[in-house]
């Protein structure tokens, strides 16, 4: 079967090597977030689409994420950069003080503070960072089309 992979796990101490295959289509039938996201009879879309078409599926929502992330990106680097200006000019101007004993009293409690959530957080970022990878595995066309029209849309 095309869908299926194998993976060898050696010994340095046999000359025997042992083969484990693993099917990755029903791998992804039994894991319970991709039923909830996509209904109960949704498997990977390597089982519904041709190669080809899966790389222009990819290749055209990277090229559209691409290129909205190229204009927004554009248009939030405008906004701060040129707010940052306005308010050094002001600042110069006399319009604007700033306590900077203030300024550093709340940094120092706001990283107090994200370093407490960072903590706390960390186990369902690292589940979701997992989710993720399987995820890219068993749509490695579709995800290597994406990255290709990403890389496409931010440079038009």
């Amino acid at each position: 079967n095309i869908f299926q992979t194998a993976f060898c796990f050696s010994d340095h101490d046999s000359e025997d090597d042992s083969y484990e295959v693993l099917d990755l289509t029903e791998y992804a039938r039994r894991h319970h977030w991709w039923n909830r996201l996509f209904g109960r009879n949704s498997g990977p879309i390597v089982e519904k689409y041709s190669v080809a078409t899966q790389i222009v599926m990819g290749g055209v929502t990277g090229w559209c994420a691409g290129f909205l992330f190229q204009k927004v990106g554009k248009l939030a680097a405008t906004a701060v950069g040129g707010g940052f200006l306005l308010l050094q000019i002001a600042s110069h101007s006399g319009y604007v003080q700033v306590d900077w004993k203030r300024v550093e009293k709340d940094v120092n409690k706001a990283k107090k503070q994200l370093k407490k959530r960072a903590n706390k957080a960390a186990p369902e970022i690292n589940t979701l960072i997992e989710e993720s990878t399987e995820f890219i595995k068993q749509n490695i066309v579709v995800s290597s089309g994406f990255v290709g029209g990403f890389l496409l849309g931010l440079a038009s």
